[in-house]
């Protein structure tokens, strides 16, 4: 792995934590939100980083393409999390438990879905959620510490 690439990961990886400390607040909809925003920001940095001129609203699209993608597309993308949490006893803890986990994953894969793209000369004119799906939900299964088929 290239110094760049190693530095490229630790953005990744910043961003990861937080993305997982946002999944801890317990009010419905500020983790989507602010996990949006996490993700949003993580790909502008790796765009500085890559010397790649960011656009805000085709990277919204790309990483809510991405997630969507996802087997348990609702759980990845944060809407179950209030559900969950609003559970008696029992919610409190999945939340605390799922959520975090989840919402570091999927930052997790963004990102290294992102550096895979620009170190192989991609932009975000030639980026194709489509082709990228496969390898963005192996590295989420990795994130997660499961095999690629229960992603």
């Amino acid at each position: 792995m290239t110094e760049r690439e190693l530095s490229a990961l630790q953005i990744v990886n910043r961003h990861s934590l937080y993305a997982g400390g946002i999944g801890l607040i317990p009010m419905p909809l500020v983790d989507v939100v602010g996990n949006m925003a996490v993700q949003v920001h993580l790909v502008s940095e790796l765009s500085k980083h890559y010397g790649i001129p960011f656009a805000e609203n085709r990277v919204k699209s790309f990483v809510t393409a991405l997630i969507g993608g996802l087997a348990g597309v609702p759980l990845a993308s944060g809407l179950v999390g209030p559900i969950v949490r609003s559970l008696p006893i029992i919610g409190g803890i999945l939340g605390v438990l799922t959520v975090p986990a989840v919402s570091s994953a999927v930052t997790y894969a963004i990102g290294k879905v992102f550096i895979q793209h620009f170190e192989s000369g991609g932009t975000f004119l030639d980026f194709d959620p489509d082709k990228v799906r496969d390898y963005f939900k192996q590295e989420y299964s990795k994130a997660r510490g499961t095999s690629t088929s229960a992603a």
